[in-house]
């Protein structure tokens, strides 16, 4: 190098330095590249959405050559929501000063970016009264705030002019504030759709005070709980599905009593449904379809060769149940020698399997269910009274059908539904056959009315259900052998009559019964009368209570005598009257 001549090293430096303008492009490129890495970092920083964007507009400065910057978001309805500039936050009405509304309507409406090389000679900025800029000639570029197709704004810029020559670098400053735009856009999509979010949890999730408070000020308000299963806009449904709304917030035990076919089960589902415990099992088990040393290993497991057959260890029903909700349904018909054994888990909460040591420690909620007279039961020894008062901790009597007649033919609706999807059928009531059902008394409740509805249903002839298609208007109503003629006890005899076709239509004249010492001495072909006290049949639908003051009104008062029209004894007629608060005249 030393022995070259002067010539040829300006040569060679000549030809090994880039022109300065790639220089000051390379420069520039490094610069923007810098520039969104710091505006990333801004935008996902836990911040709320105000100030990352009033930093966004204050760090442009360093990468691009600008006077001013602006960030405009919008609401719903293109209205500004949020501004921000170099300087800061910019209160609502002092946005005109900073980008006119003019242009931020263009920038929304064509959704592409818009560059004015003089503001003073844009139509745009002098529509706008506020959008004066004096005797500085200024330039602006615009770009809107976009995300998957939406825009949310708008990110703006001016600087000074220097009178002779256009935006320098006026592409790659636009490029560099498209890529800003996105970047801003989508940050603005993610805050609106996290608060959006988070607001919907709140509504959902109430603060736990805010609902103490209600509880307290509110304590018997609760909403009308719909369970599948249950159908009915009865008061006594209601009145029921109100008190079950509330019990399953607790871990008490509860007792359901009500007739036979009343949706026991059902009501115990709900309460598990309704309860903290709905994501554990609910496990069921009737208690009077297994003998007792089956009960046993039922409901408390058993160990492997505990007895004869026992080839596996056996978790029990109490054991399936931890957790969660068991149901014991006919908990009136265990002996008295398990009612012990039960007594010990629902004091203590432990068992031992059948033929195990180990004590086991069982968290359940118990649900028991039964149609039997537990306090009669207890009087004549057959049920523990220490079982009795464990189990009746909250006790839920189930209305029967008769007390809700108004929800029959919903029922029957609901279950011709059920009906038509399991047989692929069409059919339908006719408002006449809605009315002769709603008429009917169903000893059985729901269970019976169920199989009404599917008899007639797989027997109709056509589309259409009339009154002729029930077998109560054929004289082919079996169920009326529960209510029709007092004392009948024979079953075959009754089938007899059936076959010859003698039972009565429902709405028939009855012959009045005999009433007399002993009702059983009644004879077979003899029906109630359904205006006497005795008879279920055609009551008119009346309480207990009514049907109590009617029986007393026509024995004069005489409690012997109303109840024998009632088949009580006068003990528990003078119960009765008490229960229900009823004086009784003296003449």
């Amino acid at each position: 190098m030393a022995h070259m001549l002067p010539d040829q090293v300006g040569e060679i430096v000549s030809r090994n330095t880039p022109p300065e303008p790639a220089v000051e492009a390379a420069r520039n490129a490094d610069s923007l590249l810098r520039g969104i890495y710091e505006i990333s970092k801004i935008l996902t920083a836990p911040t709320r959405l105000e100030i990352t964007l009033a930093n966004v507009a204050n760090i442009l400065s360093s990468f691009v050559q600008m006077r001013h910057g602006a960030i405009v978001v919008l609401d719903a309805e293109g209205e500004p929501q949020i501004s921000a500039t170099t300087g800061g936050a910019v209160p609502q009405s002092a946005i005109g000063s900073v980008i006119p509304q003019p242009v931020i309507d263009k920038i929304v409406a064509t959704g592409v970016p818009i560059v004015i090389q003089d503001t003073s000679t844009s139509e745009l900025f002098q529509a706008d009264p506020q959008s004066t800029s004096g005797t500085i000639a200024t330039a602006f570029i615009g770009v809107p705030l976009k995300a998957e197709e939406k825009i949310f704004g708008t990110l703006s810029i001016d600087r000074v002019r220097n009178g002779t020559t256009k935006f320098r670098y006026e592409e790659e400053d636009l490029r560099f504030l498209a890529m800003v735009a996105n970047l801003v856009g989508r940050t603005i999509r993610l805050h609106r759709i996290l608060s959006t979010a988070g607001q919907r949890l709140i509504e959902k999730q109430p603060r736990p005070e805010q609902s103490l408070d209600e509880d307290r000020t509110h304590p018997a308000r609760h909403p009308h709980v719909k369970i599948d299963g249950i159908i009915g806009e009865s008061p006594a449904l209601k009145q029921v599905l109100e008190i079950v709304s509330v019990v399953a917030r607790t871990n008490s035990t509860v007792l359901l009593r009500g007739e036979s076919g009343t949706g026991k089960e059902f009501f115990a589902q709900a309460i598990h449904k309704l309860s903290h415990r709905r994501e554990k099992s609910f496990v069921k088990l009737n208690c009077a379809a297994l003998p007792e040393s089956v009960l046993e290993s039922e409901l408390f497991g058993h160990e492997k060769g505990a007895f004869t057959g026992a080839i596996l260890q056996r978790a029990g029903r109490f054991e399936l149940a931890n957790g969660g909700t068991l149901l014991l349904d006919e908990i009136g018909e265990i002996s008295p020698a398990f009612q012990a054994k039960l007594l010990r888990v629902l004091q203590e909460g432990e068992l031992e399997r059948v033929g195990g040591t180990r004590t086991l420690k069982v968290d359940v909620r118990l649900i028991c269910a039964t149609n039997k007279d537990l306090e009669t039961a207890v009087r004549n020894g057959e049920f523990r009274a220490d079982l009795y008062y464990r189990i009746n901790v909250v006790p839920i009597v189930l209305p029967p059908l008769r007390e809700r007649p108004g929800d029959i033919p919903r029922l029957a609706k609901a279950l011709l539904d059920r009906f038509n999807k399991e047989n692929h059928r069409d059919l339908a009531f006719t408002p006449s056959a809605l009315d002769l059902i709603s008429q009917c008394y169903f000893p059985g409740n729901v269970r019976e009315l169920e199989n009404c509805v599917r008899r007639t249903a797989t027997l109709a002839r056509s589309m259409t259900i009339t009154p002729s298609d029930f077998a109560c208007q054929n004289s082919q109503c079996l169920s009326s052998l529960l209510w029709k003629g007092v004392g009948r006890s024979h079953g075959a005899y009754a089938v007899d009559e059936f076959a010859r076709g003698n039972m009565m239509p429902v709405g028939s004249p009855l012959p009045a019964m005999r009433v007399g010492p002993s009702q059983n001495e009644a004879s077979p072909g003899e029906t109630c009368d359904p205006n006497h006290p005795a008879c279920p049949a055609m009551n008119q639908r009346l309480t207990e209570r009514d049907r109590l003051i009617d029986a007393m009104e026509k024995a004069g008062w005489v409690q012997a005598k109303a109840a024998r029209f009632l088949g009580l004894t006068p003990r528990q007629v003078g119960y009765a009257l008490r229960r229900h608060h009823i004086e009784v005249k003296k003449f």
